[in-house]
């Protein structure tokens, strides 16, 4: 067979017509207008084209291929055209990896996620009409630093990394260590995207030789830990890897696994977006031993409140224990204080603790008073936030005297003033102990509502029990399998999901495994489905299992399609398309409900 030779930039050309055909859809949008941004400057010609891109302006020299009446001319994102975007990230994809040897993976990866990078590439050929050939003629005659694009597709800006661009080196291959080590974080399973974070933080560990990033990747998951938790350590806390494993981290773990809590129990609960403090949290767990809490204890108060540990790395612990001890009490009678109200350790608890704190000082109000009322009342003080000492101080038209006088004589007078949220005052003035009530605040605090405000007014009526009983049926949840950040995204879809006790949620999670095989994960998109009752999930799931059994039906469809769909349209689709169907759907009908 005669195979016909053609030009590689023809060849190129024609492809990446044949790529723009598929990927932009037409449009026949007759009042369509053509408006450009201009690119940002390269990091080498001024560093102030890091600020944010202005309005789009005409460009009568804005680039127009050929085939541009069957393409759609909008622009991305970045106010670059989507037609001349594609065309640079094809250009230097070809660059990398034809011309400069970087793998398929590599290439395109960086070449689909430095924008910034691509719009510089742009502003030098934006004249020509084929963006493709300037660039590849631009790539001839001017090397790219490599680095730039790189850091970039690693979720670093260009402000952020050009003084992390190695001095005297434009090429990735100049540099094979670096690349062997973000080879094995991305082999391991790390994302990409945050590879950047962590070369930032801790460049050291990308200069390891040959096996040692991936020995000690292997150490923590030796700890128990399994890949997935450990990617999210390494990821939050880079600094994990550097050196010897980390004993603060080690002894945290220790301290859990005593306190009942598995190996897999963190990993639900930390958050690749933030950063941990691992001697802080290990130093927040010796307190609480310290305080006299017994492992159970300290277990329950864990399983209620994560954020105790998580959030802040148990900072709010030095601050309401550092401000006690100012006030004049002893380390034994602050111990007392915490061990009676834990609660005053969450993050949001100490932040309001400490606001009322700085209001009494504000107006003035002695040492020994300021203690009195935050040590007698300080459960209903971190409960809820205040209003500015200005605010409340009109009432007593600017008299401080007057104000403290008033809240010294009758302290439910000062939460009746300065309270924001009026059913919150109503509340404690009318029952002394809303233990109950904080408790359920508290717990909707944990899971994202924003305190004082409608979605949490709305979320108490629509949440129904006490607080540690709504946080036993998310605990059991999130034993399941489930991911802390998942639960709490599902409840919020879906309220009376947490309405249900313990043993229910339980078994209709079971009736999923046993009946189908299907995975926890798989209610995630349709957590509606925990609120059927028991006689239709536990029906409906072994009619299908019988189906399949059969092989008269799709073997992996969604539970929304099998468990929502109404009684008239499941039994055209799912009892009668087979002969037996109606009477095997009857008795499995009369079966579940006897059980019920």
């Amino acid at each position: 067979m005669l195979i016909r030779k053609i030009s590689s930039s023809k060849f190129s050309k024609m492809i990446l017509q044949f790529n723009n055909l598929f990927l932009y859809r037409c449009v026949s949008d007759k009042n369509s207008t053509i408006s450009h941004t201009p690119p940002p400057f390269h990091i080498f010609s001024n560093t102030r084209f890091f600020h944010c891109l202005g309005s789009p302006i005409k460009n009568p020299n804005l680039f127009m291929p050929k085939s541009s009446a069957q393409l759609s001319i909008t622009n991305s994102v970045d106010g670059t055209p989507r037609v001349a975007k594609t065309d640079a990230q094809a250009a230097l994809f070809d660059y990398l990896h034809c011309t400069r040897g970087l793998s398929f993976l590599d290439s395109e990866h960086i070449s689909k996620n430095s924008p910034c990078f691509l719009g510089y590439l742009i502003s030098k050929v934006e004249k020509d009409q084929d963006i493709s050939r300037a660039l590849t003629k631009f790539f001839r005659y001017h090397p790219i630093n490599e680095f730039e694009p790189f850091f970039e597709s690693l979720g670093l800006k260009p402000p952020e990394f050009a003084s992390l661009l190695p001095r005297g080196l434009i090429f990735l291959h100049d540099d094979q260590v670096l690349l062997d080590n973000y080879h094995t974080l991305s082999d391991y399973g790390v994302p990409r995207s945050k590879i950047g974070r962590m070369y930032k933080e801790v460049n050291e560990i990308f200069k390891y030789g040959v096996g040692v990033l991936d020995m000690k990747l292997r150490a923590y998951e030796r700890l128990g830990l399994g890949r997935s938790t450990v990617i999210k350590l390494v990821t939050c806390s880079p600094l994990l890897l550097e050196g010897e494993i980390n004993n603060a981290f080690v002894g945290i773990l220790e301290k859990l696994k005593a306190l009942g809590f598995s190996s897999h129990w963190i990993g639900g609960y930390i958050s690749s977006k933030n950063t941990y403090n691992w001697n802080r949290i290990l130093d927040t767990l010796c307190f609480l031993e310290e305080v006299g809490y017994s492992d159970e204890e300290m277990g329950a108060l864990l399983r209620n409140d994560t954020a105790l540990l998580f959030e802040g790395s148990g900072k709010q612990v030095y601050v309401v224990v550092g401000a006690l001890l100012k006030l004049g009490l002893k380390m034994h009678e602050v111990y007392g204080l915490v061990l009676k109200n834990p609660q005053i350790l969450s993050p949001k608890s100490a932040k309001n603790f400490w606001k009322a704190l700085h209001f009494l000082f504000e107006i003035g109000m002695e040492t020994e008073y300021i203690a009195q009322i935050l040590c007698s009342h300080i459960e209903i003080l971190g409960s809820h936030s205040l209003k500015g000492p200005k605010t409340v101080l009109r009432k007593f038209s600017g008299d401080k005297h007057s104000l403290c006088e008033t809240i010294k004589k009758d302290p439910s007078a000062f939460f009746n003033l300065a309270f924001k949220l009026k059913s919150c005052n109503a509340e404690y003035v009318a029952a002394r102990n809303p233990n109950n009530f904080v408790e359920k605040i508290d717990f909707l605090m944990r899971i994202g509502y924003v305190e004082n405000s409608e979605d949490m007014v709305k979320a108490l009526k629509r949440f129904r029990g006490r607080g540690d009983q709504l946080q036993e049926r998310f605990d059991c949840l999130v034993g399941a399998g489930l991911d802390f950040n998942q639960v709490s995204s599902m409840v919020k879809q879906a309220p009376t999901v947490l309405n249900q006790t313990k043993d229910i949620l339980e078994r209709k999670i079971e009736c999923l495994r046993n009946y189908l095989g299907y995975p926890v994960e798989s209610i995630v998109s349709f957590p509606t489905y925990l609120c059927y009752d028991m006689e239709r999930i536990s029906a409906r799931l072994s009619m299908y299992a019988w189906l399949r059994e059969k092989g008269a039906a799709k073997p992996m469809l969604s539970v929304s399609t099998l468990v929502a769909s109404s009684d008239v349209r499941f039994v055209k689709y799912f009892v009668n398309i087979h002969p037996e169907g109606p009477e095997v759907w009857e008795n499995f009908k009369k079966m579940f409900t006897l059980e019920e």
